[in-house]
């Protein structure tokens, strides 16, 4: 309570500034979920790099409000009747934003460093003979066998694969690119990029919609602004009194404290635009001391207690939150809790029995908090505080949310710039299947951030994928869920409900499964 009566007094506090009219009334000002580092989104998971690639980029097809795949570049597709072969054939008129016509093989190069590094494209990927272009607008995927699933990853939003020009989408897959050409909505102004505080994105005029209303994130992608701008504001009070004002028109993830102070301003709209509860993860450093040992992991996991971290989120606020103690999706067909029970052991003094029988011998724990994402860094405190009360050397780094995407991907020893846990959100439709539940993939160097390995794991995901039904597959998913509990590539944290605000001459903010900024306007 101390710290939400420290952020209305300075939210009270702060002038009203002065704001220009004309052009404004074209520009969205928005206020990201965090500071834009990285601009591959193939590179990197981080939501903030999704969220730009939405704008700069667009799908061969994506998903609907239902979640079926529908045709967004492509015209559509033939799938010969043994299955062996998917021919597409992109839309007339589709440049990129250097001018250039998207061809084929601008396709299949993005498909294929898209492949490399998405978890459910790295599992379908080995029946895929080949890619190949049939002419400047038609490409074939050429299979061993029959793959059912091919749209539904192509199509994904988790990961979505964003077509490039063959130039960029030639580099490697694990070497970041630093230039954004794409041919969605906006061009990317890169000359007006400044990390940490500012990034742009300009009306792309020659950009060819789909003539069909938006539904979900397919259908019509309508640029209908100039200009959107992201301003990065790290303090919340500060981004709270810039909606109030008018100084910004959208703050995409506001601080739940401050909710009821939004609420009350006449001209600010907060709602539920994401579809998906937002989901917290722990997740520990497989490949150092001390949580390479699964012992270790273990203890730890008997400590947590999801209230703990929702709270430290959401707070008290009515159905703001829940726990939900499985790693799958909860309310989702494959959301169990077999295997769960050490997540509700909720007790310190088992926790430090559990981690002296485990061997633990003082080993430096760095945990790398977020101290500008306000949801992130609060989930990092809390661990932070479990972690001293069980004994543990903790060494607790306070950075902004760019560099802790930046060092994430060192597999040095903490002495050396590593790190041993770190925290992230995910949406709850990445964490309902197994074939893109990235947390959940146990395939060592391949492995999202923290690199667990466990053939187990990977073998009941490839057993999922065979599963010809739901009833087939629960079993599988109860597999998994007590194979994770007795290894733990990470700790699920609960998930909680992010809103977010706007002014209310905004119009167009559709509810989508990620925030996405075409279609909407000002009045």
């Amino acid at each position: 309570m101390h710290r939400r009566t420290l952020l209305q007094a300075s939210l009270a506090a702060l002038p009203a500034p002065a704001f220009a009219q004309g052009a404004t009334a074209r520009t969205l000002r928005v206020i990201p979920q965090a500071n834009l580092t990285s601009l591959d989104p193939v590179w990197t998971t981080a939501v903030v790099t999704r969220n730009h690639a939405f704008l700069v980029y667009d799908q061969l097809c994506a998903q609907d409000a239902k979640g079926e795949i529908r045709p967004q570049m492509v015209e559509g597709w033939v799938r010969e009747a043994d299955g062996l072969a998917w021919t597409f054939t992109l839309r007339e008129g589709l440049r990129f934003h250097d001018g250039e016509r998207v061809l084929a093989r601008d396709c299949i190069a993005s498909i294929k460093r898209w492949a490399r590094r998405d978890p459910f494209a790295q599992v379908l990927w080995p029946p895929v003979a080949e890619v190949e272009a049939l002419d400047d607008r038609r490409f074939r995927f050429r299979l061993n066998r029959p793959l059912p699933l091919l749209l539904m990853a192509l199509g994904q939003t988790q990961f979505p694969c964003f077509i490039m020009p063959e130039r960029i989408a030639s580099t490697d897959a694990f070497q970041q690119i630093r230039e954004a050409v794409g041919s969605g909505p906006f061009r990317f102004v890169a000359n007006e990029w400044n990390p940490g505080q500012r990034a742009v994105w300009a009306k792309f005029d020659g950009y060819v919609p789909r003539q069909e209303p938006v539904d979900g994130l397919a259908g019509g992608r309508m640029p209908r602004l100039d200009r959107v701008e992201w301003t990065v504001i790290s303090d919340p009070a500060t981004s709270a009194n810039a909606m109030t004002t008018g100084e910004q028109d959208y703050w995409e993830y506001p601080l739940h404290d401050l909710l009821p102070l939004l609420r009350r301003n006449r001209e600010v709209v907060v709602e539920q635009r994401l579809l998906d509860g937002t989901y917290g993860i722990c997740r520990f450093n497989h490949l150092q001391p001390p949580f390479n040992n699964p012992g270790i992991r273990r203890a730890v996991a008997m400590a947590v207690d999801q209230r703990d971290y929702m709270r430290a989120v959401a707070g008290n606020e009515k159905h703001g939150w829940e726990v939900c103690e499985g790693v799958f999706t909860c309310g989702t067909p494959l959301a169990n809790e077999a295997g769960s029970e050490i997540l509700k052991v909720h007790n310190i003094d088992r926790a430090r029995a559990a981690l002296k029988e485990a061997g633990y011998a003082g080993e430096k724990v760095v945990l790398v908090a977020p101290g500008d994402y306000p949801q992130i860094n609060a989930l990092s405190l809390v661990t932070a505080d479990l972690l001293t009360r069980l004994g543990m050397n903790l060494e607790l780094v306070s950075t902004d949310w760019g560099t802790l995407v930046q060092r994430r991907v060192s597999k040095e020893p903490v002495e050396k710039g590593g790190w041993s846990i770190i925290h992230t959100t995910s949406s709850g439709q990445s964490l309902a299947l197994p074939v893109y539940h990235l947390f959940l993939r146990a395939n060592g160097a391949n492995a999202w951030f923290g690199w667990p390995s466990d053939r187990e794991i990977e073998r009941l995901r490839a057993a999922w994928l065979e599963a010809p039904d739901l009833a087939a597959q629960k079993p599988v998913a109860e597999a998994l869920n007590r194979r994770a509990m007795e290894v733990l590539p990470y700790i699920p944290l609960g998930f909680y409900w992010q809103p977010s605000a706007w002014r209310r001459n905004v119009t167009g903010a559709f509810r989508a499964p990620a925030t996405v900024f075409w279609n909407m306007s000002k009045a």
